[in-house]
């Protein structure tokens, strides 16, 4: 369901990392360490190097982690105020937590004057605080202001691209499918019936509104159409099994995925083989994972029809890349016998 909120999400798609993924926090920690060299460089006196960096780096790496851990906590809101407001909310709260901790920081030079020294004045020091902090929080705010624009981009090009997947029925299959239709009205005029009745279906499926994700119930339902068509045209040389290991039929999954995926696998694998083959499609939750194959035999002495194959799993590369970023993968086997495509990404469930 297109609502609301996906509009809202697209338009702050990602304007902050998940500041509670290890990943992030290595990358600030390492950020932080390098403006603490910068520093330390840009004030050096001979000799007194590593011992101003280490002071410098614990301040800088302790400030590094506590605005991380408040920027973990509040990133759901912020999200949801929109870019402007985020940039000046986290903007603010940054500097506060720098100022707040410059002012710990000199009262705690009262206690341990012998192992923390601070030079200059109090308000010098506050104020040096305050114009650093200001100047790295503005570019880094900035900065992900830019890749904010940039992954919103890629989202739009991605939604372009489900749009024209979506209204896309290769004329080779409809021509198919209608021809199958059209020998079977005097041979089984039920049949006949069926097949247009899935064909409509198929069809109200690829062109009905986009949105970003569909259920894997209604993904599987669209795939299993699909099969029953090409099986009025193919008969016995196409086999399909299915083996979802009683995979949550509410968990949300890129839409559009498994149909092409199906697609790929019989107009790539088994039409190109005079005597048919299976194709197997198997999927376990593994944790907090789907973890999904399908699978399918490819002709010896047949280059296939790459073209087609690359420019699906690009396209669902990409979308599972904007879905859950390192969190998913999308593998591809490509052997002598056999043509595999892997997925493997985290279990989310509609709400009931």
């Amino acid at each position: 369901m297109t609502s609301k909120s996906d509009s809202g999400n697209a338009q702050s798609q990602a304007y902050l990392p998940d500041f509670c993924a290890a990943g992030t926090v290595l990358v600030i920690l390492l950020v932080a360490e390098l403006v603490a060299i910068v520093l330390t460089l840009a004030s050096y006196v001979p000799g007194t190097f590593l011992t101003e960096l280490s002071k410098l780096s614990m301040y800088v790496l302790w400030l590094a982690l506590l605005s991380t851990v408040v920027l973990c906590q509040i990133r759901p809101w912020v999200e949801q105020q929109g870019n402007t407001q985020a940039f000046v909310i986290c903007f603010l709260l940054l500097l506060l937590i720098c100022l707040m901790l410059a002012e710990i920081t000199w009262q705690l030079t009262g206690y341990f004057a012998e192992a923390v020294i601070i030079d200059g004045t109090h308000i010098g020091f506050i104020s040096q605080t305050f114009a650093i902090s200001a100047i790295v929080i503005a570019l880094a705010m900035r900065y992900l202001y830019v890749a904010s624009e940039w992954r919103r981009s890629i989202v739009l090009e991605a939604q372009a691209r489900i749009s024209a997947l979506q209204a896309l029925i290769r004329p080779h299959f409809l021509f198919n499918s209608m021809n199958t239709i059209a020998s079977l009205t005097r041979s089984d005029p039920r049949q006949a019936e069926e097949a247009v009745e899935d064909l409509a279906d198929l069809m109200r499926a690829n062109l009905n509104a986009p949105k970003d994700r569909a259920t894997l119930k209604e993904e599987l339902e669209t795939a299993a159409i699909y099969q029953r068509i090409e099986k009025l045209r193919l008969g016995d040389r196409l086999q399909v099994r299915w083996d979802l290991d009683e995979l949550p039929m509410r968990a949300l999954v890129p839409s559009l995925t498994i149909q092409p995926l199906l697609e790929n696998a019989i107009y790539h694998g088994i039409e190109l083989l005079p005597e048919g083959g299976e194709v197997k499609v198997t999927g376990k939750l593994d944790g907090n994972n789907i973890d999904f194959t399908i699978s399918n035999p490819v002709a010896r002495d047949s280059s296939g029809k790459p073209g087609g194959n690359k420019m699906a799993m690009s396209n669902i590369r990409q979308r599972f890349e904007l879905a859950y970023g390192h969190q998913a993968k999308v593998d591809v086997d490509v052997g002598d016998t056999h043509y595999s495509v892997r997925l493997v990404f985290p279990c989310e469930e509609e709400p009931a």
